[in-house]
């Protein structure tokens, strides 16, 4: 896990084009998503822009990519839904850019005294949502009190949502907005262990696992966790756009990197593939210096500003200072996509497509999430693994190729939760048995073997791939394979907070001049929004 070298050297051997120029206005090192939104706000503003990413590629995290030979499919390998990305970037960039809606919102297949049934939750709600909730729960009230809670949800997405995109609001003016028209939500979500409001307003141990699992994808946490990490993680899922909702680029994930890409290049930046960076020299008396090695040797220029589109555990490194395993930040997550040649028939008899079209879970009614969560802070492989299971391709075609299509074949993407990436230090065998019980986990609920359904690449292999925080690290050199770039904070600043520079009142601060973060690690960072890097963005431009 640990190695400065990983972070500094390029994993590319094609000849990166050379920097036109010694000296730029803004050196952005790391070509992901927020990095290309930070190149196209500057460069559309006159600064001479020059990103430098390690990769053959731009993009990091969310990119599409053939997994599979002899299939021409392009899978959102790592990132896959969108929902943070703010509308008003995307029309300030002028992106050529579609999301598009699930038709389901959520399926959770249940199997109670071995009978097969399932809670369905429509896109928009409707009679369907009211009679399975009815059906799984014995009554009303159960639904009346989940339309309750998201109205909540909703309002308070309705006050936060419009302020991501302005210099950090004040917890308190928030607070005050949030409880005028919403009493008691901002306790349960901001103040108080998320798992507290779930128990007390839910009864039904499904409804409540739905609910809470908003609050740990990508975060390794009980419900009643005291350091509230949950419940940031939960607020980030469900305020997008002020409704939350998560849908699917068209294209996959590498439709958004294209858009963000043509956009910062045609405003004048300079994209440099193949480029590691390996030092950033900054102490605030001049120009910052950054250097970096590509497969013509090494290079550095001068930078007025110098934007991290890394972690701020690898930013350190990047800066000098000795590497801390102690500070590095720890994934949790398993990642698994798929190809299958149909869609598996569910024991319940729900129609596949519809099943399927959302997001479906699997092992996380609440007592299975805490029960996970045990067992992985005790060391172990949970038991009964909680996850979800996404089929883009029923939302979006397109990312098939024309065969894959014509023969009915479809993407499955499975997200794991409660798989910290030191579970898969301890036992090498631990990601067989991850991967094992995750679709075990799916089988149980199948009226055929998930098995049977796969398709197979051009050598005969089941088309199955997965990937834990090592491998993301590795891919990636996200530390840790922490999606988050580390915990993810309030997106909002305390009333102690210092707010003098720009830097602070965008949260994108880093205690070194000139140099700001830019990523997932900014105080709004994390998910793809886009919100790192418009700030640091936002940052440059106030100083003038």
């Amino acid at each position: 896990m640990g190695g400065v070298h990983r972070y500094r050297e390029p994993v590319s051997n094609a000849v990166s084009p050379a920097a036109s120029r010694s000296s730029y206005d803004v050196v952005v090192v790391g070509g992901g998503h927020n990095g290309l939104v930070a190149a196209a706000y500057l460069a559309r503003a006159g600064r001479s822009v020059l990103v430098l990413e390690r990769l053959p590629h731009v993009g990091g995290a969310a990119v599409s990519a053939a997994a599979f030979s002899g299939h021409d499919v392009r899978l959102s390998r790592y990132s896959y839904l969108v929902s943070l990305l703010p509308e008003r970037l995307a029309a300030e960039l002028e992106l050529d850019l579609r999301l598009t809606s699930r038709r389901t919102a959520s399926f959770t297949p249940t199997l109670r005294d071995d009978v097969p049934g399932g809670l369905l939750v429509e896109r928009p709600e409707g009679p369907a949502t009211a009679a399975s909730f009815r059906a799984v729960t014995g009554g009303d009230d159960e639904y009346a009190a989940w339309q309750g809670f998201y109205r909540e949800v909703e309002a308070l997405a309705g006050v936060v949502a419009p302020t991501l995109m302005e210099p950090l609001p004040l917890d308190r003016d928030l607070r005050e907005q949030v409880e005028a028209v919403a009493p008691g939500i901002w306790s349960d979500l901001v103040e108080r262990p998320i798992g507290e409001a779930v128990e007390r307003r839910f009864r039904d141990d499904t409804v409540r696992g739905v609910v809470a699992t908003d609050a740990l994808i990508g975060t390794f946490a009980s419900l009643h966790d005291p350091s509230l990490v949950q419940n940031r993680c939960f607020l980030y899922h469900l305020i997008g756009n002020g409704t939350g909702e998560w849908r699917v680029p068209v294209g996959g994930m590498g439709a958004v990197t294209g858009a963000l890409a043509a956009r910062a290049a045609a405003a004048g930046a300079e994209l440099l593939t193949g480029a590691g960076v390996a030092a950033i020299h900054a102490d605030g008396s001049g120009p910052a210096e950054v250097v970096w090695d590509d497969a013509a040797g090494r290079h550095a220029v001068r930078a007025r500003h110098v934007l991290a589109n890394v972690a701020p555990w690898v930013l350190d490194i990047l800066l000098g200072r000795p590497e801390d395993p102690a500070t590095k930040p720890v994934g949790a997550q398993l990642k698994i996509n798929l190809l299958l040649d149909r869609l598996p028939r569910l024991r319940s008899g729900v129609d596949p497509e519809v099943a399927f079209a959302g997001t479906l879970h699997l092992g996380e009614a609440l007592s299975d999430l805490e029960a996970a969560y045990r067992d992985a802070a005790a060391g172990r492989v949970p038991e009964r693994m909680p996850g979800e299971v996404y089929c883009h391709s029923l939302t979006d075609p397109s990312i098939l190729g024309v065969d894959d299509r014509a023969a009915g074949r479809h993407t499955l993407t499975y997200f794991g939760l409660h798989t910290p990436a030191t579970l898969f230090e301890a036992d090498p065998g631990a990601k067989a048995l991850a991967v094992e019980r995750a679709l075990a986990a799916l089988d149980l609920h199948l009226a055929e073997p998930l098995a049977d359904c796969l398709a197979t690449d051009a050598e005969g292999r089941p088309c199955i791939e997965a990937k834990i925080p090592q491998d993301v690290e590795a891919d990636l050199a996200m530390p840790g394979g922490h999606i988050f770039h580390g915990d993810l904070e309030w997106p909002w600043a305390s009333g102690r907070a210092r707010l003098e520079t720009p830097a602070e009142q965008w949260g994108v601060q880093t205690g070194v001049p000139g140099v700001l973060l830019c990523g997932s690690g900014a105080r709004r960072g994390g998910a793809v929004s886009g919100l790192g890097g418009h700030d640091a963005a936002q940052a440059v431009l106030a100083e003038g």
